[in-house]
Parts: C-alpha cells; structure tokens; sequence
C-alpha cells in the first residue's frame, strides 16, 4: 500500500474515490468548476492511497484555514477533510495510516493545530482529537414567539439595553454574495472557535448555504450609517417551515433584530435555527420561555494539538495561574509534561519534571482547549485526572474563554 501526496492532476480520481467511499456519486460541477461542495478542495495539501498495482482505495484532505482563538488571536490551522476508505479496504489499519501521515505533514507544514468535524464521534479520538464546540437546532413556535421587553433599563430617557436601532433588508443571495463575505470574515475575527471562509469557498459557492449556490433569501442588517453588520440566510420550506442556515451578527442587539424578523415572518407556523449557539440568551428574551424547543445538541468543531508548548502560549488567557500538565498522545507515541504559568493574559509553556496537577490525554487537552468543555467535566467523567486540591478550580477558571467557542462553518 502506497500514500502518497495529489495534485490538480488527480482531482477526478480523489472525488471519485472519496464518494464511492461514502458508497454516493459526484454532482457535476458548473462550467468553472465550482457549485459543488468540494470545489474548494486544495489538492496540494491532499493524500491518496493507493494498492501495489495503483488502485485508489483511500482518501484524505486538508483545507488551509485560519481558527479564532480566545483572546481574538487567528491562528493558521489545517482543517481535516474528504478522509475516506474503500469499504473492502476497511479495519486493515489503512485509516491511521493516512492519519499518522497526515499528521507529520501538518507538523512539516509548522501548523500546531488541526480541526474537523466528525463524521462519526468514535473514529477521531484515537487519532488525538476532542470535540470542542458545540452547537443544537432551535425550533420556535411562531404563535408563542413574541419577544418579552428587557427588564433591565437604562434610565427612562435612554433607549432599553440591547434596543436596535439599525435596518434590514430582504435581498436573493446571488445579489449580496461581497456583503456576506465581509460580515462574516469581522464576526469570525472576534468569535472564539470560528473558522475563516476563504474568499475562493464563496467565489466556487463551495460547502453548504449560504456559501453555496443554493437559492436563499438573506435578510440583512445595517447600522444606522448604512454599513452591513448582520445577516440571516434563510428559506421556506414544507409545512410552513421556515428554516434559517446561519445568523451572523455583530452583537446581540444585531441577533436580535434579524430573530425578530424571521419570527415575523407572514405564513409561518414554526421557524427552525439549524445552528444555534448553545449558550445564547435568545430562548431568556421570549415572553414564553417554551416558546423555544431545543434538539439536536451535538459536538461540531475538534481540535488536535499538534505542539502543546506552541498552542498554549498562543491562545489568550484571563486568569493568572500555573499548572503542570501531564498529556499523553498515545496515537503519535509522545508524552509530555509541561509547566504552564499564565501571566498578565500570556502563557509560558516548558517542559519539567515537577510532579503534575492533572494527567489527561492529548484529545482531552483539545476539548478545553478553546474554553468550550471545562476541565471539570473531564475529571467528573474520569478521564482527566487531578493530583492535588485546587488543581480542578484553577484549571477551570485559567482554560475559560472570554465567550462561549462556537464555529458555524462546515466543512
């Protein structure tokens, strides 16, 4: 069994395999390539493995993303895709093969992080990943969706907190393909865990709406200067649903006022938000608290840590404090214990011998990493261990973030 790197050359042959691995068949992209989800797909950075007489029979890719860490800080990261196995060439050891491949070349590349999304939750930890964002589906009853006015006022000749005082406009998504590009590319510089959208995902309308081609109606929000701060992609669909695919807003009073309109919407009976923040304050702002019906809580976006030391001096912290951790990566045979001191919103990270705070392992490091799992729940679960009093809090308060992570690209 060969694996080795592709090129432009071998496009057909990747898509063709990657699909028959998932047992589906290509859509046909537009004349310039694009319309389909994985024109975007960077063959430079792909792996095709191959039989001893030249046979595709496994796939992986990688998408060169930039990741928003705590404290606002972007970060080159490689985003994990298109990883897929022939059917007859499974449970041959082929798929970590490709992975502990991969790895090395993201390593070679000075990446110190990956991400992905999980097709299935049981294959990605063993390769060092952990989930690390979240997100559900929440679905509103438009009958019972009238939002309640906020009970903390400023004084009685000041607008309420959170008051909006901007516009919106319903356009066709092929009209205001720039405007989306820009509003999203300054939300996801301040989001916690949200991924970049690389201006040639929009100009191939690569992945799912409203990057893609797909028609939607896209109410968009402007300040009272007129500029974009906000958007909601949405479409009517069966049963006087309407669905919306994404809510991107510059604050929550902008959120606000894009939920309004969408649960306002004439000839509706419920309205569906496919990628809900979980900890969002929107479900608190209804006058009937049950007027919003979670489902679908899931993990979205996990990370790997390719260079503990590296990673963790990169990301802001918000707590003073040190800890020795002690982390295992059992799938690359690398164990590490390091000292982090977290100063003045900066982190030093060296290796030492002291004896260690917690024990966790790599995959566990990249579920607390953005702040989105809390190192408590890993100890409460018995996966992370704690060595001394105090240890739990501390890691607690020192791997929060600012905001709750939340990453609403798919990729």
């Amino acid at each position: 069994m060969e694996i080795r790197p592709t090129t432009d050359q071998d496009l057909d042959v990747f898509v063709g395999t990657l699909h028959a691995a998932f047992g589906r068949f290509p859509e046909t992209p537009a004349e310039d390539g694009g319309g389909v989800w994985w024109s975007a797909f960077e063959m430079d950075r792909g792996l095709l493995a191959t039989t001893a007489d030249g046979r595709p029979v496994g796939t992986a890719g990688a998408y060169s993303f930039e990741l928003t860490l705590p404290g606002e800080i972007l970060v080159p990261v490689g985003g994990v895709t298109a990883v897929g196995v022939l059917p007859s060439h499974r449970r041959q050891g082929l798929l970590s093969a490709m992975m502990r491949h991969q790895l090395t070349g993201l390593r070679t590349r000075g990446e110190f992080l990956s991400v992905l999304l999980a097709s299935e939750a049981l294959i990605y930890r063993r390769f060092g990943y952990g989930p690390a964002t979240y997100t559900q589906r929440l679905t509103v009853r438009r009958h019972q969706a009238a939002l309640a006015l906020p009970r903390a006022r400023a004084a009685a000749d000041t607008p309420a907190t959170g008051s909006d005082t901007g516009t919106v406009e319903v356009l066709r998504r092929a009209e205001c393909g720039e405007t989306l590009e820009e509003v999203y590319d300054r939300y996801r510089r301040a989001q916690p865990g949200a991924l970049s959208r690389p201006h040639r995902w929009w100009a191939l309308g690569a992945g799912q709406p409203p990057i893609s081609r797909a028609p939607r109606y896209v109410a968009v929000h402007r300040d009272t200067d007129g500029v974009p701060d906000g958007y909601a992609s949405y479409s009517l669909g069966e049963s006087d649903t309407l669905t919306v695919d994404e809510i991107i807003a510059a604050d929550d009073s902008v959120f606000t006022a894009l939920a309004r309109f969408v649960l306002g919407h004439d000839l509706v009976s419920q309205v569906v938000f496919k990628h809900f923040p979980p900890e969002h304050p929107l479900r608190w702002q209804f006058e009937d608290f049950r007027a919003g019906e979670v489902s679908g809580h899931t993990d979205w976006l996990w990370v790997r840590l390719l260079d503990v030391p590296r990673a963790l001096t990169a990301r802001g912290w918000f707590t003073d404090g040190e800890l020795v951790l002690d982390v295992d990566d059992p799938f690359l045979g690398e164990h590490g214990r390091y000292l982090l001191t977290v100063r003045d919103g900066k982190a030093d990270c060296v290796p030492t011998d002291r004896e260690p705070d917690l024990s966790l392992d790599v995959s566990d490091l990249g579920s607390v990493y953005l702040g989105g799992t809390a190192p408590s729940t890993l100890v409460r679960a018995g996966h992370v261990r704690a060595h001394r009093p105090g240890a739990v809090t501390l890691a607690d308060a020192l791997f929060r973030a600012e905001r709750a992570p939340h990453c609403l690209h798919w990729f």
